[in-house]
């Protein structure tokens, strides 16, 4: 186990054998692309199965017949988790966490070679935390079960890799927007249109963005690299914008003047009018007071550990990534 960063690795290598779990989401199904284009061979988990692409139906709680996917020397990238901000605290540690504990069990019992862990920048906490963040920052449990169970799972993962069980990568994106992302494409688009989207602070927080190809570009450095054994790595886009900004771009888009942007009390109580609504109806919704105040954040994440220790280089800026995902958009009749 190394973390020297000199030596040879090629920036596009990718292992032979890959299994993805939650390979039909955003990023799993993004990265497996990605890996079969370079010449993996790809299997994962989901939901629900998609044969065309080797991805068994199961649930990552209860190893049963999926396990048996995870071939031996494979790398396994375990992406699925429950990415909301409305679970309580006993269903998002199910999936969160006791998941990701099954499926290091399953990778461990089937002579997996590398365990990559994909966890969020939100395991810093929403709010509080210093400009350009650094890995070796202290992990701050928020009382959101979101951020707790990401937390927690991080623990049992680098629990394995200390004790010898499993080598391991632990990988915080940042906020991965772009073709197929419900959280920061998708919702905010369709919140828009249906003029139920506003930033609190008047639309001054900061937004921490990255493009997907970007993100699996990192992924994939992480799955290989000796350098990554054992280490946790944030993998944004290295930069910091306005959520003004940011969301500005899909306004345009939309023909509309920009996002709605309020004083940061009028954006929380029309959140919390809109979660005490929604559950009174028996449902529940994401425009909550728990995403006005992510969209309260002032620091940004650094990723100069990434580039100093894998040589990771985010390549789509914002303008390039937005015109892209601007296509998909209007190719989804989504804008």
């Amino acid at each position: 186990m190394t973390d020297d960063p000199r030596q040879p690795h090629q920036d596009d290598a990718a292992p032979d054998a890959v299994f993805i779990t939650g390979a039909r989401g955003f990023i799993g199904r993004t990265l497996a692309a990605h890996l079969r284009e370079r010449g993996s061979r790809v299997a994962g988990v989901d939901v629900a199965a998609d044969p065309s692409t080797g991805v068994v139906a199961g649930d990552i709680t209860e190893p049963d017949g999926w396990t048996s996917s995870i071939v031996p020397g494979a790398v396994v990238v375990h992406t699925a988790a429950l990415v909301s901000n409305t679970p309580t605290l006993a269903e998002a540690w199910r999936v969160n966490t006791l998941g990701t504990r099954r499926v290091l069990d399953a990778a461990i019992a089937a002579g997996a070679r590398r365990f990559v862990y994909v966890s969020s920048v939100r395991a810093f906490s929403d709010l509080g935390f210093p400009d350009q963040v650094t890995e070796e920052h202290p992990l701050r449990p928020d009382g959101n079960p979101y951020v707790d169970t990401r937390i927690a799972a991080e623990q049992a993962v680098l629990q394995a890799h200390a004790a010898g069980e499993m080598e391991v990568v632990v990988v915080r994106p940042g906020d991965v927007y772009g073709p197929g992302s419900r959280p920061w494409t998708i919702l905010p688009v369709e919140m828009m249109k249906a003029r139920r989207f506003v930033l609190p602070a008047g639309g001054r927080g900061i937004f921490s963005p990255v493009y997907v190809d970007d993100l699996v570009s990192g992924l994939t450095l992480t799955a290989t690299h000796p350098a990554a054994a054992g280490q946790v790595f944030t993998l944004s886009g290295g930069i910091g914008v306005t959520n003004r900004e940011f969301f500005g771009h899909y306004a345009r888009m939309l023909g509309q003047r920009g996002p709605l942007c309020l004083p940061t009390p009028v954006a929380l109580a029309l959140a919390t009018a809109s979660d005490r609504a929604a559950r009174l109806a028996g449902g529940e919704t994401e425009a909550n007071p728990t995403a006005v105040r992510y969209f309260l954040r002032t620091g940004t994440y650094s990723i100069a550990k990434a580039r100093r220790l894998l040589g990771y280089e985010p390549q789509v800026d914002l303008a390039e990534g937005m015109a892209r995902t601007e296509a998909w958009l209007r190719e989804q009749g989504l804008v």
